[in-house]
């Protein structure tokens, strides 16, 4: 099969594609074939550095998200699951293929009238954002503010707060982003490479209750000055290549609350199917923003690390 290969850690060129031998289900698996696998910032970390969640000794075939048909499964496992359209994480490793082995349990059937490449943004950009607002305790009328919003996260997360009644200001870095985003309906739009952007937004909406920060170090602190006693600060990327580093003593002087969004596997599965399913009825919109075939891999890598995409990067396997 085609695949796409990591044989050491290094610049977005070392992603070669490659052919692979053709994976087999074992006891308790099932084979996927790959039509779209997902990107995502994290994982260019780990090409880039060996360290990140994930784990496997070189060389392997990277990649986390794939969406494709069960085309056969191994002993003990119901064939009726062969045909089946689904999304799965792969445990870390694999995505960039055609075809790729799982357990039975790990992937998650996509509803119908829901577009397969659509389902694979949703896979974990959608767990994603439903998760931080649950972190964030979302309610009616709150001021949020939203790091990296013209993202794969950021763009689902808007929708998720708009839904919630909130005020939504929406952050991003260019002024196209901060145009498509002024297009998605949002209450404000600012772009944070700007100086003074923070005095744009206190005056628009004052301080604000949430901020959901993507973006960490010191882009972060800004955002963490603009909340009110009783705000919460839920992060979840570190796009500026840092997490956000904000003392719990600090937060607690100005009676924020620094919150870490956590979820058991059980939690993440039905997050993903909620995910899907407010996708299926048109309730989350993800944003494909860019596409690349298999065999260019590194090119959709070095695009996401030049933060020069927005919303979901795919590779299109077939």
């Amino acid at each position: 099969m085609r695949a796409v290969w990591l044989r050491e850690f290094g610049g977005p060129e070392v992603l070669v594609p490659g052919p692979a031998p053709d994976p087999a289900p074992g006891p308790g698996q099932v084979l996927v074939e790959v039509a779209h696998a997902n990107i995502t910032f994290v994982e260019t970390m780990f090409r880039a550095t060996g360290f990140g969640p994930f784990a496997g000794d070189l060389p392997m075939i990277p990649g986390n998200g794939v969406g494709g048909t069960i085309t056969d499964v191994g002993p003990g496992v119901d064939r009726a699951l062969v045909g089946r359209t689904v999304v799965t994480g792969t445990g870390g490793s694999g995505g960039y293929a055609e075809r790729v082995v799982v357990d039975r349990d790990a992937p998650v059937p996509v509803p119908p009238g829901l577009p397969l490449d659509a389902a694979v943004a949703v896979l974990a950009d959608g767990r994603t954002a439903l998760l931080l607002a649950r972190a964030a305790e979302l309610s009616r009328g709150d001021r949020v503010l939203v790091e990296a919003a013209a993202g794969g996260v950021g763009t689902l997360l808007v929708q998720v707060a708009r839904r919630a009644g909130a005020t939504v200001v929406a952050a991003a870095g260019g002024p196209a982003k901060v145009t498509l985003l002024r297009a998605a309906d949002v209450d404000v739009a600012v772009d944070y490479r700007e100086p003074g952007w923070t005095d744009r937004v206190r005056d628009a909406v004052g301080a604000v209750d949430v901020v959901f920060d993507g973006v960490g170090g010191a882009l972060a602190r800004e955002a963490f000055d603009l909340l009110d006693p009783g705000g919460r600060m839920v992060s979840f990327g570190l796009a500026g290549g840092t997490w956000a580093d904000i003392p719990e003593d600090v937060a607690a002087a100005r009676g924020v609350t620094l919150r870490q969004p956590r979820a058991r596997p059980d939690e993440l599965r039905a997050l993903t199917e909620t995910a899907l399913a407010e996708a299926a009825a048109g309730r989350l919109r993800p944003l494909i923003g860019q596409r690349f075939p298999l065999d260019r891999a590194a090119e959709a890598h070095a695009a996401v690390e030049a933060r020069s995409t927005v919303g979901k990067t795919l590779l299109d396997v077939r």
